[in-house]
């Protein structure tokens, strides 16, 4: 990958001697492997075992999860908050597990209507829950930095199951907890 990076830099005309990029390719390798370690992990090491017995049937929810991931189609970052809630149905799992599957899926090349399906089908298989909630908020630098060029666009995106999509009521306790209309 260093390589890779170095034969970038020169493709756009740098010289990799000049003081400031001779240990780029390094650091560029360095930050893009952690920038897609979701790749190395799995649901099974992050949960861990950290299921447990409830009799909690109530809504469950984290909000304001930060997230950075890469768009698979520039390689560019989008950048936003993960708001996720699960009806438990016998089981919950550890609190920081959900903020850890927001990550693992962010940590890969992603497009935001994918993270969001694949972080609320982790939360329905992992917990075995009645309903899971999944919105993410996000900026997109594909959409800021080139192309249309705006800078005050918000994608958001949402994927309800179970008694989220069935129960309107549900549903709407799950957005005002959020915040969204």
């Amino acid at each position: 990958m260093e390589k890779a990076f170095a034969k970038i830099l020169e493709s756009v005309g740098e010289d990799l001697s000049r003081p400031g990029l001779d240990k780029t390719p390094r650091r560029a390798a360095d930050a893009f492997a952690f920038l897609t370690q979701g790749y190395q992990q799995t649901v099974e090491e992050i949960v861990n075992d950290a299921l447990f017995t409830s009799d909690a049937r109530e809504m469950v929810l984290v909000r304001d999860i930060e997230l950075y991931s890469l768009c698979e189609h520039h390689m560019l970052p989008f950048v936003g908050k993960c708001h996720v809630a699960y009806m438990p149905n016998g089981m919950v799992v550890g609190l920081s597990k959900i903020a850890r599957i927001v990550d693992m899926f962010a940590r890969r090349l992603q497009i935001q209507e994918n993270l969001t399906t694949q972080i609320a089908a982790t939360i329905e298989s992992v917990t075995g829950a009645a309903g899971v909630a999944v919105v993410i908020e996000a900026r997109h630098m594909c959409m800021m930095m080139r192309g249309v060029e705006k800078q005050n666009s918000v994608m958001v995106t949402s994927a309800m199951r179970g008694v989220f999509r069935t129960n309107p009521d549900t549903r709407n306790e799950f957005l005002s907890l959020i915040r969204l209309p």
